[in-house]
């Protein structure tokens, strides 16, 4: 924990005099902890016990500093962000995008990782309106610290007591390992679907969104990694602060992936690359009629392949999305591709293209097979890399 950046917003609930506890311990460790409190957390707690914990000012306004912008400045200069205790009015905020206070503005600015630790009556945290907000934070990347069972301020038993100080410790110190652990590694991902066209109005595609993708470059980036990402045709906005090209051609990806493949540490290939495309494009659009419209088709080229014969990557990660038979498939496109691994997409109806939860299993040329379960395309991310750093720290 030495030399961490630690941000702790404290919010107002009973448990708030942990929160000082909590700071002791982290200071005592050798990290730098500013502090955010709530006006609530006020009536709790005093700023002057956190002031003098920390030897930093103790926040509790925007107009706190104005002039050093707190709710931008505190989250840039800080490698983790932890509320605790979170009160279920806090929760609520944050699912909301409610952003009233300082607490709730710079949590909303944030782009570290975000530590959740809700403490409240076991009755409150069990209402199915604050099971959803969770449930929605966890989707968009939060961390929850799951509380602890026994006695609750209100002379009751149940779930709802902050999670313990040792718990809380191991969270941050996990979050900041996390963020660390792809720092100087070189990372390339490929997202979305391609586009061939027939004529300049019309073109063979798929349903792809890139959100998978998306999601890992994101995550690559908040582990320290320098990430690119090669984005084909989708709506949806390429994460903050990773350098992204565009393509909309299979012919345009395998330009641009070979061009970007040198030197690299990880590829993972998650593009849907269109198979086919129209062996000639029409320069007009193609006028309707009673006829019917025959169109020859040609292979695309293979970029995943391509990027493997290179031998820029010292890592390559496929992505084989199936609808049956869904690891013989994809067992054959990894050796057929010389990959290190491959990522089996279940797109059947339910699950894959164009939807916020996938399952996926990773399969390791060793042999190994990794169950990433089902869940939202954030969360598997993360359990993509945890499962793929071994494998990357054997190959570089």
């Amino acid at each position: 924990m030495n030399g961490a950046r630690v941000l702790l917003v404290v919010s107002g609930g009973i448990a708030a005099y942990k929160a000082a506890a909590l700071t002791s311990t982290l200071v005592q460790k050798g990290a730098s902890v500013d502090v955010i409190l709530t006006a609530d957390a006020e009536r709790f707690i005093a700023p002057l016990t956190f002031a003098a914990l920390t030897a930093r000012p103790v926040y509790s306004s925007l107009w706190d500093a104005p002039e050093r912008i707190p709710h931008i400045r505190l989250v840039r200069e800080a490698e983790v962000a932890i509320v605790a205790p979170a009160t279920a009015n806090i929760i609520a905020k944050l699912r909301a995008g409610i952003a009233d206070d300082l607490a709730t503005t710079a949590l909303l600015a944030a782009r570290i990782p975000v530590l959740i630790a809700p403490a409240m009556n076991a009755a409150m945290y069990e209402n199915e309106v604050t099971v959803e907000n969770i449930a929605t934070l966890k989707a968009r990347g939060y961390e929850m610290i799951e509380p602890d069972s026994g006695f609750l301020a209100e002379r009751e038993h149940g779930v709802g007591r902050l999670a313990s100080e040792e718990r809380l410790l191991e969270a941050i110190e996990g979050a900041r390992a996390r963020r660390r652990s792809l720092l100087g590694k070189r990372v390339l991902i490929t997202a979305g679907p391609s586009q061939e066209p027939f004529d300049p109005v019309r073109f063979i595609g798929n349903a792809s969104t890139g959100a998978t993708g998306i999601a890992l470059a994101d995550e690559a980036a908040r582990r320290g990694a320098e990430v690119t990402l090669l984005l084909g045709p989708t709506l949806l906005a390429p994460p903050y602060g990773v350098r992204t090209e565009r393509f909309a051609t299979a012919q345009e990806l395998l330009d641009l992936a070979l061009r970007e493949s040198r030197e690299i540490d990880l590829t993972i290939a998650a593009a849907a690359v269109a198979d086919w495309r129209p062996s000639e494009r029409s320069a007009e659009k193609r006028k309707k009629s009673d006829e019917t419209l025959h169109v020859d088709l040609e292979r695309t080229p293979d970029v995943l392949a391509a990027i493997a014969a290179a031998g820029g990557s010292k890592c390559i990660v496929g992505f084989a999305a199936e609808t049956n038979d869904h690891e013989a498939h994809a067992r054959e496109k990894m050796e057929r591709k010389s990959l290190d691994a491959i990522v089996v997409n279940d797109v059947r109806a339910g699950a894959g293209f164009g939807l916020q939860e996938n399952g996926l299993v990773l399969l390791v040329r060793s042999g190994a097979r990794i169950d990433l379960g089902r869940a939202s395309k954030r969360t598997l991310a993360g359990r993509l890399f945890d499962a793929l750093e071994p494998l990357l720290k054997e190959r570089t």
